[in-house]
């Protein structure tokens, strides 16, 4: 008679379910890699390479038929033939050995990178998608969407200027808001500003800074500046980064005398004998997960405190207009308090 063996059983399901992520994760899975490179996804190839030439036109960047190569997960020769039919179509043209858009490649990629924004703010202000699955689901969604979906698609956003990440969205007609700020190495010791844009690539930089749980829109105080590392204080914590790291994040400096309180911190930080005041929700958190948290009662000038302390680390319960309401770190982390 067989018997049961929950512990091979459950190694057996987390072998199925790491086999299945790596066939079908978004963007890098098998499955999406291996359907990229069928002969029918041609109109797939030509707009990432439009986008990739505008993304890099736009930093300042050249770029060559051998860069190009590395960066696109495409097959080398389909490459090639893409890039000859694009430059028959006007889209593209060589400069010596430097390819560049055309004005009307310039404006296919700017319909591309419109949609693959939309969608990324549609990702964080209408569902529960992680924030590090932004990018790889507006990837295969931006050659998805016809041009009347993506202009319905911003009606029903409210036609946003700017992506979550802080990256300006082209409107239809390829006009883009200017993104305010310099980069954060470039700023003095003591400066305040507010992070207004964290760029998402690369991956392990991006990974980096969402380990940090760094927010957009937060006042920042640099009180180090140096070639080994950045420092500066946000919302009652400490953070520490490399300059290469640091670089990713855009700062407005505030131009006139602001003043950061010492007691103004994360409720995520609370400790079980301190009572606070809350004074606002941070911009990280958008969409239903805001609302949800304001129809709990976490509105401006509430009292909180801690309610029940988890021994396993969270989530904690806390006190709110006579409420026991529980949250994990995450949550707690975008609800900003004044300590009494």
């Amino acid at each position: 008679m067989n018997h049961y063996n929950p512990i091979t059983a459950l190694i057996l399901f987390f072998v199925i379910a790491g086999f299945l992520f790596v066939l079908f994760r978004p963007v890098k899975g098998w499955f999406w890699i291996i359907k990229k490179n069928f002969k029918g996804n041609e109109k797939i190839i030509i707009e990432d390479i439009l986008k990739q030439l505008y993304h890099f036109e736009n930093s300042g960047n050249r770029v060559d038929m051998k860069t190009l190569v590395q960066v696109l997960d495409f097959n080398n020769s389909r490459i090639v033939d893409a890039i000859k039919k694009m430059t028959i179509n006007d889209l593209i043209y060589f400069e010596s050995d430097i390819l560049k858009l055309t004005e009307s490649g310039r404006e296919y990629a700017l319909k591309i990178v419109r949609v693959h924004r939309l969608w990324e703010r549609y990702l964080a202000d209408k569902t529960g998608f992680s924030k590090t699955e932004w990018h790889d689901r507006a990837e295969l969604m931006e050659h998805q969407l016809s041009y009347d979906e993506t202009e319905r698609l911003a009606e029903h956003l409210g036609q946003p200027k700017f992506d979550p990440h802080g990256d300006p969205i082209p409107t239809k007609t390829g006009k883009m808001a200017k993104v305010n700020g310099i980069e954060l190495p470039l700023l003095p010791i003591n400066t305040v500003g507010r992070i207004t844009h964290i760029e998402d690539e690369p991956e392990v930089i991006y990974k980096q800074i969402l380990a940090e749980s760094i927010h957009i829109g937060s006042l920042i105080r640099v009180t180090e500046n140096n070639p080994t590392r950045i420092v500066f204080l946000s919302e009652g914590e400490e953070f520490k980064l490399a300059p290469i790291v640091a670089a990713n994040l855009t700062v407005a400096p505030i131009e006139k005398e602001v003043v950061l309180e010492d007691n103004i911190a994360r409720l995520s930080s609370l400790k079980e004998t301190e009572k606070a005041k809350i004074i606002g929700i941070s911009k990280e958190s958008r969409g239903e997960s805001r609302r949800r948290l304001l129809d709990l009662g976490f509105v401006k000038g509430a009292d909180i405190s801690i309610d029940l302390m988890n021994p396993l680390g969270e989530p904690n319960a806390y006190l709110i207009k006579g409420t026991s309401i529980a949250l994990r770190k995450e949550q707690a982390a975008k609800i900003l308090i004044k300590k009494e």
